[in-house]
């Protein structure tokens, strides 16, 4: 919210609470004199105190006005301003209601014979306290208008880093996964198989135009992320020709699932470089997605040699190496913070799983 917006808020408000705070007081006093005033003057009565609160309600705006001076000075000064302030005000005030207060009952003031005493006699009983209680209330409600502006810009502040983050994380993939790619075009190159070397840079092409249409900070259904995931498979099956193999098991219900944009690519590329690329005759990724108990259970499997440190079937080893896995951990962790699961270990048959655990959303 700018300046100038959050401004017009705060006076929108400060003018319902004045109208709102002095139709309560007219309403009060009506409801007492019901009780001690005989019927026929309950009317008068009313526009009475209806007057009163009008000429309260000029003379606080003046009183804002007077807070807003001195509102960058210091405690002492603004209680001083407040007391007196407030002081300066009931005096104001308690003239019209003293003249007033008789019009119903065919009395008047004579102002001309009128001493002090006549004009603000019981100001220290009725204006004075409903001044002090008026400018208490309004400084109460200023700081609390105040700390919900510093409350808003510190949650804003917090969302601004949140996806400069996200940003930041999602950025660093690109350029991992271009220089893997293109120091795989330079050995083709060097290697003499012109035709391969182009066609990995077209399907490279199409990957990252495919990649830039999408925002960093977006949510795309799973479906739509094996769409991209193919491409990039589409570009390692020119590598790897015949010895990369790909098992994909998706539940209908986990295909609507949203996940984080390109959140494959790096546990697929995991799984070819300790796996397919270490194994003269290749290997199988299987990808498999289910919907168990409001969670969306993913899992990218290999039957490569695995982890070494695996020790027993229940044991879950985190893998802190790599750059892409290291990316996934953290944007997990960005976006949905303790209520995701990151987890790798050896599968029955041997070779790698990552199993990733993220809640179930289909928005």
């Amino acid at each position: 919210m700018s300046i100038t917006a959050f401004a017009l808020t705060r006076n929108k408000q400060f003018w319902i609470f004045q109208l709102l705070g002095w139709s309560v007081w007219v309403l009060m006093l009506v409801l007492r004199d019901l009780i001690f005033v005989p019927p026929e003057y309950i009317f008068p009565r009313a526009l009475v105190f209806g007057f009163s609160a009008v000429v309260a309600i000029v003379i606080t705006v003046g009183l804002r006005s007077l807070y807003r001076l001195v509102w960058e000075s210091g405690f002492i000064v603004r209680f001083l301003v407040t007391w007196f302030g407030s002081l300066a005000a009931a005096l104001i005030w308690q003239p019209f209601q003293n003249y007033i207060a008789l019009l119903p009952f065919g009395e008047v003031i004579n102002l001309r014979d009128a001493n002090l005493g006549d004009l603000i006699g019981g100001w220290y009983r009725n204006s004075y306290p409903l001044m002090l209680l008026w400018s208490g209330l309004y400084f109460i409600i200023k700081y609390y208008q105040l700390f919900q502006a510093e409350k808003e810009k510190s949650l804003r502040s917090e969302a601004l880093a949140h996806e400069a983050q996200l940003l930041m994380l999602r950025y660093q993939l690109n350029p991992h996964f271009l220089f893997n790619t293109l120091n795989a075009i330079s050995t083709l190159v060097l290697s003499q198989a012109n035709e391969r070397a182009n066609e990995m840079l077209t399907k490279l092409s199409k990957f990252l135009r495919y990649s830039l249409d999408h925002s960093p900070l977006d949510k795309v259904s799973l479906a739509h992320e094996l769409e991209t995931s193919r491409l990039y498979l589409d570009i390692e099956k020119v590598r790897f020709a015949e010895r990369l193999r790909l098992n994909i098991d998706i539940e209908k219900a986990a295909e609507n699932a949203m996940v984080p944009t390109m959140l494959l690519q790096p546990l697929i590329e995991n799984s070819i470089k300790h796996a397919i690329s270490k194994s003269e005759t290749g290997g199988t990724i299987s990808i498999i997605a289910r919907v168990e108990e409001g969670k969306l259970r993913l899992e990218v499997s290999d039957d490569g040699p695995g982890l070494p440190e695996y020790e027993g079937e229940s044991d879950m080893l985190v893998l802190s190496q790599g750059v892409g896995v290291s990316n996934i951990r953290n944007r997990l962790q960005q976006i949905y913070g303790d209520e995701h699961a990151l987890s790798f270990y050896n599968g029955e048959n041997g070779g790698l799983t990552v199993m990733v655990e993220i809640p179930y959303d289909t928005k």
